[in-house]
Order: C-alpha cells, then sequence, then structure tokens
C-alpha cells in the first residue's frame, strides 16, 4: 500500500478523499518533525518512531570487498508496540468489521497531555523570565554599587572638608601669637629712636 493507497483507504472514515489526504500529510509531517527535533513519537499499541545515533565505523563494500570508513550519522528506528505486534504474529485476530484498535490510549492522553509544540513554548518562556530575572539582578546590583560609592566619596570629601577647617583654626591662633610677639619689639624700637632724636634735639 502506497500514500494514495492509504488515503483512499481511510476516505470514508474522515470526509472525503481531500481531507483523508490532508490528515495523513498531518500525521507525517508532525512525526517526522518531532523526530527530526530528537523527540520520541510514541502511539500506544502501534509503536513508537525515535532518532538513533550512529558512531563511525568501517564497513564493505559489497561490490569490491574494500574496507570503508562510513562517517558518524543519525538514523531513524521504528519499533512496533505489542499490541502491534500480536496482531501480525496472529497472537491476536483482526476484527471483521470497523477499526483496529491496538490497545485503548489512556485516559486524558488524547486531550489533556500538553503536546511538544506546548512543551517547547513553555521551556522557551520559562528561559526567557530567567535571563530576565539576571539581567534585572544585575542592574539592581550595580546600583547599590554606584549608590555606595557615591557615598563613600561623599563622606571622604566631608572629612576632608572638615580636616582643613580644624587646621585653619589651629593656624590662625598660632598666627595671632606671633603678630603679639613681633608687636612689642616694634613699639620698643620706635620709642628707643624718639628718644634719641629728643635727645640730640637738646
Amino acid at each position: 500500500m502506497n500514500k494514495a493507497q492509504l488515503v483512499e483507504a481511510i476516505a470514508d472514515k474522515v470526509g472525503g478523499r481531500q481531507a483523508a489526504a490532508e490528515a495523513v500529510d498531518a500525521v507525517l509531517d508532525a512525526i517526522v518533525r518531532s523526530v527530526v527535533g530528537g523527540d520520541r513519537v510514541s502511539v500506544t499499541g502501534f509503536g513508537s518512531f525515535e532518532k538513533v545515533d550512529r558512531p563511525a565505523r568501517y564497513a564493505r563494500n559489497p561490490q569490491t570487498g574494500e574496507r570503508v570508513r562510513v562517517k558518524k550519522t543519525s538514523v531513524p528506528r521504528f519499533r512496533a508496540g505489542q499490541g502491534f505486534k500480536d496482531l501480525v504474529s496472529g497472537t491476536k485476530k483482526l476484527p471483521r468489521g470497523g477499526e483496529v484498535s491496538v490497545k485503548k490510549a489512556p485516559k486524558g492522553s488524547l486531550s489533556g497531555g500538553p503536546s511538544t509544540t506546548a512543551r517547547t513554548t513553555t521551556k522557551k518562556a520559562a528561559a526567557k523570565k530567567a535571563t530576565t530575572a539576571r539581567a534585572a539582578a544585575k542592574k539592581t546590583t550595580a546600583k547599590k554599587t554606584t549608590s555606595a560609592a557615591k557615598k563613600t566619596t561623599a563622606k571622604k570629601t566631608t572629612a576632608k572638608k572638615t580636616s582643613a577647617k580644624k587646621t585653619a583654626a589651629k593656624k590662625a591662633p598660632a598666627a595671632k601669637k606671633t603678630a603679639a610677639k613681633k608687636a612689642p619689639g616694634k613699639r620698643a624700637s620706635a620709642r628707643k629712636t624718639t628718644a634719641k632724636r629728643a635727645a640730640a634735639a637738646r
């Protein structure tokens, strides 16, 4: 059975050939995209699709027998579910009419469970929130550091000014004392000069 025959087989059940073709394409596209992204697609009772990594190895060319190095690669793998295996092996018989139900899906798995896209979106949103929180924390730390630096600078400046005032206050009395000491000497010399002049006039 090829894709066109598969579409014909389910056309009556989904409401026409166009709807069937769209349904098949949508299912296959979702499976391929999930497996390529590294996710495992599991259909209960039917099987699972997954991506498998193969390491680099040596193989032989079947035509020439020459040893060839094969690069590391990734391949898709399908593993049949137990219900599918039982039907193929003949352990269970296919029903004559109606759809084959390999195994009933768990309750809530079709409607309640989050899809791969939803999980990815949730992870991205959480990563964005974490990044925003880190940026906000950095800004707050920078603001605190700047504020502390400004306060420290202001304190140092105030301390320098206070020290300068104290030094000026100490210097002022000393200057007055020096001036006071010098003043009597000048007066005495002035008196002596006046006395000499008076004596000379006599």
